[in-house]
């Protein structure tokens, strides 16, 4: 198949587009690394910070995050290190967080099930359920999750329609806080 000298001249401009918003964007996700960098440093400078408190920690824009497929994952990072400990995976239709291979860490140990199940997507599936009884959202769209486990250890949690991006950004600080204390009670 030829392809007129025209054709190839277009084929060629669209191929130096490609290559300058590739760059763009590598920039612009270099500066958020940096940012994230210095965050996790006054973080770990900081004294104790409820999670509800902390700064949303991200990889990349938020709108980047939630509409594109999983090309990357966010690291979730142990509070008092910043050492990775799970990594996150963001799809539009829900959330992974999946555990490093290293970290073992039961079900049962708090704050696990008391904070991040109960209190934080406890309290999100309360103000859906509201909200689907009401009939603003269709009663599938209620967030849900399923916490997937190796024998008696935590491997990977997953939350279904979390249905907004500020949901996600507080899930995957949330998730991070809880595993870095549950970390703490299994090393007491």
């Amino acid at each position: 198949m030829k392809f007129s000298e025209e054709q190839v001249k277009e084929i060629v401009a669209l191929k130096e587009s490609l290559i300058e918003q590739i760059d763009k964007h590598q920039e612009s996700i270099e500066m958020l690394e940096k940012n994230i960098n210095v965050l996790d440093l006054f973080l770990k400078d900081s004294s104790f910070t409820k999670a509800s408190q902390m700064e949303i920690r991200k990889a990349e824009n938020k709108s980047e995050t939630i509409e594109k497929p999983v090309e990357n994952s966010i690291p979730i990072k142990r509070v008092n290190d910043g050492k990775i400990i799970a990594k996150a995976f963001v799809t539009p239709d829900q959330l992974s967080i999946v555990l490093d291979n290293e970290i073992a860490i039961n079900a049962d140990i708090p704050p696990f099930k008391s904070f991040f199940l109960d209190r934080i997507i406890g309290e999100m599936k309360r103000k859906d359920v509201v909200e689907a009884e009401s009939g603003k959202i269709q009663r599938e769209s209620v967030i849900d999750y399923i916490v997937n486990k190796n024998g008696v250890n935590i491997r990977e949690i997953i939350i279904k329609n979390y249905r907004q991006k500020e949901r996600v950004n507080e899930l995957i600080n949330t998730a991070g806080w809880s595993l870095t204390r549950m970390l703490e009670n299994v090393n007491k």
